[in-house]
């Protein structure tokens, strides 16, 4: 039963699902009531996506700038589900399911295992173990937000930036990812003061699109001189 795939998922679950209980907290400092922040964790069910969601909220944007930075987040799910397709073969009537539980944990311990059925289970393990343990962590946050009530007063008005950037920072493994970054917070931090808030992020994605193009262009260019 609690095969390598099973039990790689489990763990990868518990671990990943505490960190709701970050979200739950600081959904609070957005504005958010327990019922929308337990909806945003069953219904949008995938973190990165979520903490811009309440950071662009917590800065003062409107609903549509927090959908929109969220949105653009969440295609890295949609290329997982092809990948993941591809990889599981799944029957065409679970593929609406799996599509709500392919998320980077899901992805990461499917992929990671050589037999084709341990794959099958990672995905499953890893996607229910996170859904069940996130869900619970957020209410957990969102009761824990309420009690301790001005969580501005405590500081967290700055958390939900600092736990996207603890997000952020292990992908920054490389010269190529580095340099966006830096360049996509500098027209940040230049439009800040200038446009509403919640647009900074949406000029961020769009200029680090720009910036991986010429850099991959540059890339084959250099290789084929």
């Amino acid at each position: 039963m609690f095969t390598p795939g099973v039990r790689t998922g489990l763990w990868v679950g518990l671990a990943t699902g505490l960190y709701g209980i970050s979200f739950g907290a600081l959904a609070a400092v957005a504005g958010l009531d327990i019922p929308q922040t337990c909806a945003l964790s069953l219904l949008m069910f995938t973190g990165g996506s979520q903490f811009a969601f309440i950071g662009v909220l917590a800065g003062g944007g409107s609903g549509l700038a927090a959908w929109s930075a969220a949105s653009l987040l969440g295609i890295r799910n949609g290329v997982y589900g092809m990948q993941l397709k591809a990889l599981l073969h799944p029957p065409a009537r679970l593929a609406p399911v799996m599509a709500q539980f392919t998320i980077d944990e899901s992805m990461a311990v499917s992929s990671a295992q050589a037999d084709p059925a341990e794959r099958k289970r990672g995905f499953w393990a890893a996607g229910l173990a996170v859904f069940v343990f996130w869900n619970l962590a957020t209410l957990v946050g969102a009761l824990a937000g309420n009690v301790i009530g001005d969580v501005k007063a405590w500081g967290l008005d700055g958390a939900a930036v600092a736990a996207f950037c603890g997000l952020l920072w292990p992908l920054l493994s490389g010269r190529k990812p580095v340099a966006i970054a830096l360049v996509a917070a500098l027209f940040t931090l230049a439009a800040i003061g200038f446009v509403p808030p919640g647009i900074p992020i949406l000029i961020a994605a769009a200029v680090s699109l720009i910036a991986w193009q010429l850099l991959d262009r540059a890339g084959k260019t250099g290789a084929s001189e």
